[in-house]
């Protein structure tokens, strides 16, 4: 039976349930004497959280203390210091951050027990003292992001600087990195953890819940939360297709599995659910759900994103490319860079497009000039003439090895496949578009032209970056093709294809996980285990762990299905 695209795919909590409500958090603490620690990230409305369990505790007769952490803060300049922003820092990307939480605060206050009732320590990095019972108050990033668009300072939302308006360049490189490492290194210990997207009431499950979940989760295939987000670029498949209606009315980017950002539902329904962060499945089970030798490589960073570019009805993407691997190294701190791929699942226009590679005759001091052109006078740059232009052809995979210029056309849905990181657009042009506050938008093209490899250029673009699909294996009402791979990229592409008729087709994760999206069809049945099953839509994307193993794929509806799925390459 097939069914339509889910918003909210949603899985049971294990050995526990999800509870509603500061008072159900409130009754499973001590009533004292004893220090709860309450940590989270730095976007939660932190006035909002001791309000409630103020009110919830006295309610409970549980008499109660409160210490902010906030009110510790070291001085901004040093705050900056120790996240390497600096005077002289760049204005478009940090290096990642690699400091503790710790380093946000002047000093971490001495936290003895009262003689009666709660010492509550709230704030970032509440962990870090000496505390009986830990708590993690969550908020998913899409909020803080939201928070930094509308400009309130009420949130305070990057680390170290509360009471300010948030900006998106330290929430990227500083903020995220520290917190997240931070939360990954007491996943272990969290006592309960709470979902604060209504702060006022809460969903939560203790910490044996939120681990015996996680282990289940890590077993079998996983769909995490979907959203798209908005930008000037912007289309409107998702929206007419989806049926997502993001607030600033399109949906460009669709977060389908991005790790850092990605979130499991568990729950029973909307009313009692918690959004679980996809990064613990790789923290906790790094071997079961990444694999061996996937781990030993890439740590517990979950290395390969699925999202779309929607431009159905919307503009072209801006002509950047992404750093090479050195610099990314070097410069910004990632131990792997961005290598990506374009599958083109959908288009609307006329002659569709794709930008991709150099001319043959590309004079790249021309190039500059015309970029300078562009951002110093507003003249229109004439992108054909450095940078080819090609058909864009549905169900054809373009592959955009770190150097290579591009951008996909508008009338285009492009599932992107491509490595984890995802935060380092180095643009040349962007068609001359405004910002929302009417500047331009900016144009790193500094790091642009440091990283493009001049090498990809004229026949060898179609020939290296448009390979033609190559069958790997076929059955009965079925076949895997290649679709695309590169020496210098740490994973491929390919797509199994699959007859209304047949049996399907087996599969085998052999030690790597595998992701999995429906890219034409009604949908698959995914079956592993002993008669085990989860089934997955069109446009939907799963991943598939490690551990699993052997597994099939059936065919659903009447139509051919297409799945485009992509793993870590075994020979390299």
């Amino acid at each position: 039976m097939t069914r339509s695209y889910q918003h909210n795919p949603r899985y049971p909590a294990v050995d526990g349930t999800v509870a509603s409500g500061w008072e159900a958090a409130v009754r499973t603490l001590p009533t004292g004497p004893a220090v709860l620690a309450l940590d989270g990230p730095a976007a939660l409305d932190w006035s909002a959280v001791h309000r409630h369990l103020d009110r919830a505790l006295a309610a409970h007769g549980t008499p109660a203390r409160f210490l902010d952490l906030r009110g510790f803060e070291a001085d901004w300049d040093t705050v900056l210091e120790r996240t390497g922003d600096g005077p002289d820092a760049d204005p478009y990307y940090l290096p990642l951050a690699r400091s503790s939480v710790a380093g946000a605060y002047a000093t971490l206050p001495r936290t003895d027990a009262p003689d009666q009732g709660l010492l509550i320590v709230l704030g970032p990095g509440a962990a870090l003292v000496r505390h009986d019972v830990l708590w993690y108050a969550d908020l998913p990033k899409r909020y803080a992001e939201a928070a930094v668009a509308a400009g309130d300072p009420a949130l305070g939302v990057n680390l170290g600087r509360h009471g300010a308006p948030g900006d998106l360049r330290r929430l990227f490189y500083a903020d995220w990195p520290v917190l997240d490492a931070h939360r990954d290194a007491h996943a272990a210990y969290i006592d309960r953890w709470l979902d604060l997207q209504d702060t006022g009431r809460p969903a939560s499950i203790d910490g044996s819940t939120l681990r015996a979940t996680l282990a289940h989760l890590a077993g079998g295939p996983v769909r995490t939360r979907p959203w798209f987000n908005s930008t000037l670029w912007g289309g409107q498949w998702a929206s007419t297709e989806l049926g997502f209606r993001p607030e600033n009315g399109n949906t460009a980017l669709g977060y389908e599995l991005i790790a850092p950002e990605a979130g499991v539902l568990v729950g029973d329904g909307p009313e009692a659910e918690v959004e679980l962060p996809f990064q613990l499945l790789c923290v906790l089970h790094p071997q079961e759900f990444l694999g061996a030798a996937v781990h030993e490589e890439f740590g517990t960073s979950f290395p390969i994103r699925f999202d779309y570019l929607d431009t159905v009805g919307g503009g072209n993407l801006s002509v950047h490319l992404h750093p090479r691997e050195e610099y990314m190294r070097e410069r910004f701190g990632w131990t792997y860079t961005q290598h990506e791929t374009y599958y083109l699942t959908a288009t609307d226009a006329a002659d569709p497009r794709v930008h991709l590679g150099l001319q043959q005759d590309a004079d790249i001091e021309l190039m500059r000039k015309q970029v300078l052109a562009a951002i110093e006078s507003g003249e229109e740059m004439n992108v054909e003439r450095f940078v080819q232009s090609h058909p864009a052809e549905e169900g054809r995979l373009y592959l955009i090895p770190a150097g290579t210029p591009h951008a996909s056309g508008a009338g285009n849905l492009v599932l992107e496949i491509s490595a984890t990181p995802y935060l380092y657009s180095l643009r040349f042009y962007d068609w001359l578009r405004k910002g929302a506050t009417g500047a331009p938008r900016p144009l790193p093209y500094e790091h642009a032209f440091a990283n493009l490899d001049t090498t990809r250029r004229g026949e060898a673009v179609c020939r290296d970056l448009m390979q033609r699909p190559r069958v790997l294996r076929e059955g009965p009402g079925w076949r895997e093709e290649l679709l695309g791979a590169l020496p210098e990229m740490f994973y491929e592409v390919r797509r199994v294809v699959l007859e209304p008729s047949g049996q399907g087709a087996a599969m085998d994760t052999a030690g790597r996980f595998h992701i999995l999206n429906v890219s034409s069809g009604d949908g698959i049945v995914i079956e592993w285990g002993d008669g085990l099953s989860h089934d997955l839509a069109f446009a939907e994307t799963l991943t598939v762990p490690a551990g699993v193993g052997s597994y099939r794929l059936r065919p659903l509806g009447v139509r051919p299905v297409h799945v485009v799925t992509s793993q870590v390459r075994e020979h390299r």
